[in-house]
């Protein structure tokens, strides 16, 4: 049986099924980001360092600062201007852009500056804010991530232990300075002078770093916490010996009776302050309290929301200072810090194609939403205030 031979001008390697290829076009712009200037609190710091506009433009961003943003952090328009960014002195196009980042929440005015779908980054102060504040926002079908929920592959809360870092630290050095407007004293240990005694009420981050510093001027401190984890992971991390305990109102009473500074770093969120008015009462005259947890519920009892313009109160003979931006008075290290942290986590998010892409893909990201397309996704925040809970699972698939 003879064969018939078939001409053909391809070889037998190129009649082969090749796989197809198919090319994929590098998406420009992802998205436009807009950096208000901030209105309340005194508010100083920013999210966004000119340093960090640079990088962001380079990969195809567009970002909106509104004209004075970075007034507070010492940053100039012409600094943010030279690295890329566009200069707008109207506040209604630095709220209309994708992605909005900001300090503190934004005002019911700021609010209706919003476009639909807009995605929302910014502190929450859960402690500050009432019902219609949610409604209002829900109404403008606003994503909205908070500082307090972000949290990183790790299950770490990123940025609330960033700025716990330098709020700790900060708490110690406020308190210092207003240990020596009310009683001269000096926060530190010096050669044949009784050193200045501190309590630190949570051994969290804060905690942490509130007790390094102390410890570093010299004070003798003291740290409570209702957790024996964390306090035997703080004793491990603090070379000295630092005397612990678990939350005893008679334990605690008597060190508050002889502490000169009490730094509270526990969030009370929907629960009792731990420091009563009747402790408060028993501590001596000039002592500081510094409730650095007061927008996240009142460790201590008789503490009030204080502003930079008025930053502390007396009660009884007794320092408290209560602002819910500690951080701002140090507005430049705290700046350059939160931006550090948006730098990797925008361009992050640019790598997997944008933000709607992380939130059907990563679980750590749809934790972070409270709000999606205007329905409520935290459970923490419908419970305290009577809102519709939508499980944030069966928005997105």
């Amino acid at each position: 049986m003879s064969t018939t031979n078939i001409f053909t001008p391809f070889s037998e390697q190129e009649l082969m099924p090749q796989e197809e290829k198919l090319e994929v076009i590098k998406k420009g712009k992802q998205f436009s980001i807009g950096i208000p200037k901030e209105t309340c609190l005194n508010e100083r710091r920013t999210c966004i360092t000119p340093d960090a506009v640079q990088v962001l433009v380079q990969h195809g961003h567009e970002i909106i600062v509104e004209s004075g943003a970075g007034q507070g952090s010492f940053f100039t328009d012409l600094q943010y201007s030279e690295s890329g960014a566009i200069i707008t002195k109207d506040t209604k196009e630095a709220f209309g852009q994708d992605l909005i980042l900001k300090i503190n929440p934004p005002t019911e005015e700021e609010i209706d500056y919003f476009k639909p779908n807009t995605y929302l980054v910014s502190a929450l102060q859960i402690n500050l804010r009432d019902k219609d504040y949610f409604l209002k926002l829900a109404e403008r079908k606003i994503n909205a991530i908070a500082f307090e929920f972000i949290v990183d592959e790790y299950k770490q809360l990123a940025l609330v232990r960033l700025i716990g870092e330098i709020a700790g630290t900060v708490s110690i050095l406020y308190a210092s300075e207003l240990l020596a407007l009310s009683n001269g004293l000096m926060l530190g240990g010096i050669t044949g002078v009784r050193p200045t005694e501190v309590v630190v009420l949570g051994a969290g981050i804060v905690g942490e770093f509130a007790t390094k510093a102390a410890i570093g001027l010299g004070a003798s401190v003291k740290v409570f916490d209702n957790s024996l984890s964390k306090l035997r992971r703080l004793h491990t991390l603090v070379d000295s010996r630092v005397p612990t305990s678990i939350i005893d109102p008679k334990e605690l009473s008597k060190s508050l009776r002889r502490a000169d500074v009490v730094i509270g770093a526990l969030p009370r969120l929907n629960m009792q302050p731990i420091v009563t008015e009747e402790m408060v009462c028993k501590m001596k005259k000039g002592s500081v309290i510094i409730d650095i947890a007061i927008d996240n519920g009142k460790v201590i009892e008789t503490s009030e929301l204080t502003t930079m313009d008025d930053p502390y109160i007396v009660k009884h003979g007794v320092i408290h200072c209560g602002l819910p931006n500690l951080t701002s008075k140090m507005p430049r290290t705290t700046t350059k810090a939160i931006s550090n942290f948006f730098l990797s986590y925008i361009l992050n998010y640019d790598v997997e194609g944008g933000f709607e892409n992380m939130l059907i893909r990563k679980n750590e990201m749809k934790q972070s939403l409270y709000m999606y397309k205007g329905r409520h996704t935290k459970k923490v925040i419908c419970d305290r205030f009577g809102l519709t809970y939508h499980d944030i699972n069966l928005l997105i698939f």
